[in-house]
């Protein structure tokens, strides 16, 4: 007999406090629902939108134990499609979001626009428009060393990250991003140390000296080039295309929010603002229309948590998957825990491209169902450190049916009710 399927509009992964929420949805269709549940309580947000580059994204999946164990992905799968009907229907859809987002953030917060030369132009009055040309503090240059070379013209190795404030009584903390002494911006000062020994360099500039001290803090300005661009095998990638590395998240959280926080993120892809944000103590509200964009925060967020002492939990609010899958599960009943067994997964999608198996489910849990919310007690996800699921977990008894839940390897989320085996 077959699992049975059922809908949950809500997976809530159990852990230490709420760490935030991903949610499936594009705009503007999310952002009334959006604004009645957040509005002006984000601190900062954080906005890596599609920068109109007539192009369809994608992302390279793994297929199964043998796609981590030789590192080739088995699938290109569309990730995102940045073809628009004209320049005026992005710059609309640009607009929806600098406004949602100016209604989500408190009188504090700021928000972080990454765009390239494209749109950069046109983006920059728009946000002079949305926020107020006096509200505007730093044009950010990411400067980076990938990418391809030119012949026509020098070649484009940089982004541009736009950053303002919602009022002028915004928050920022400059300290809280410190960074390395860089020898190559000091070699033209003067080496010395002072009375008690400690070494400095120091400069003479109308007539007095400035000193600065080895031993201290350096802070970065508005040319970030200590930040490189993810390498190709750089073990954070998950092969979603445009994925930026968790230190230039980092860094843009430090400065502008405080532990506890709310960070949002209207553009999520593969989850990178959501893993930040969590790992810094900070909450987090991402949403991305791509289902492949969920599943992969999604699973970012379960194996940053399983290292950690007392996991976080978090929601996931997206749509089921359709009721296309033959799936085998059965659950061990007992006095203090449940065993619950994966045996099979079959679907539509995995038939037509040849998948068989277990192969088509890159990561799954098992939990309990109370009414139409799904509660998360274990996880398997597949990594190159983990290429082969757990078929079978232990969870504890808790309230509710004993449910699992399925990711498949395009990021569609089914639930199930296993058979009861005694």
């Amino acid at each position: 007999m077959s699992a049975q399927y059922i809908c949950c509009a809500t997976e809530r992964h159990m852990g230490e406090g709420d760490a935030g929420t991903l949610i499936q949805g594009g705009l503007p269709a999310c952002a009334g629902a959006l604004v009645s549940r957040y509005e002006q309580q984000v601190q900062t947000i954080y906005l890596d939108p599609p920068f109109n580059t007539g192009k369809c994204f994608e992302m390279k999946a793994r297929v199964g134990e043998k796609g981590y164990k030789t590192g080739s992905p088995s699938l290109s799968l569309p990730a995102y499609d940045d073809r628009w009907e004209s320049r005026e229907a992005y710059l609309a859809m640009m607009r929806e979001a600098l406004t949602l987002s100016r209604a989500l953030l408190k009188k504090e917060g700021t928000i972080f626009l990454h765009i390239d030369s494209r749109m950069y132009a046109h983006l920059r009055l728009l946000m002079d428009e949305v926020f107020g040309e006096s509200n505007f503090l730093n044009e950010i240059i990411w400067s980076y060393q990938t990418g391809g070379r030119a012949r026509t013209y020098f070649p484009r190795k940089h982004d541009i990250i736009l950053f303002y404030a919602r009022s002028r009584s915004y928050y920022f903390n400059l300290k809280g991003v410190p960074i390395a002494r860089s020898e190559a911006r000091s070699n033209h000062m003067r080496r010395g140390v002072d009375e008690d020994g400690r070494s400095y360099r120091s400069i003479m500039s109308g007539g007095r000296e400035y000193r600065y001290y080895d031993d201290e803090p350096a802070y970065p300005g508005d040319v970030w080039d200590d930040i490189s661009h993810l390498q190709q095998k750089d073990p954070q990638r998950t092969g979603y295309e445009t994925q930026k590395p968790l230190k230039l998240l980092e860094r843009i959280i430090r400065c502008a929010t405080q532990e506890g926080d709310l960070v949002g993120d209207l553009f999520c892809g593969s989850g990178t603002t959501a893993v930040a944000a969590a790992q810094l103590g900070r909450r987090f509200l991402c949403l991305d229309q791509s289902p492949l964009a969920v599943a992969s925060a999604e699973k970012r967020l379960c194996q940053t948590t399983a290292g950690r002492p007392q996991p976080f939990g978090y929601s996931v609010e997206a749509p089921c998957g359709p009721d296309d899958c033959r799936v085998e599960a059965e659950v061990f009943p007992a006095i203090s825990s449940y065993t619950v067994r994966l045996i099979s997964f079959e679907c539509d999608a995995a038939r037509e491209a040849g998948i068989t198996g277990l192969d088509a489910v890159d990561q799954w849990s098992a939990g309990f169902v109370q009414g139409d919310v799904y509660r998360s007690c274990v996880v398997s996800a597949r990594s190159v450190s983990t290429p082969k699921l757990q078929t079978m977990m232990e969870m504890p008894v808790c309230a509710g049916e004993p449910c699992v839940m399925i990711v498949d390897i395009w990021g569609n989320r089914r639930f199930y009710l296993p058979r009861r085996r005694y």
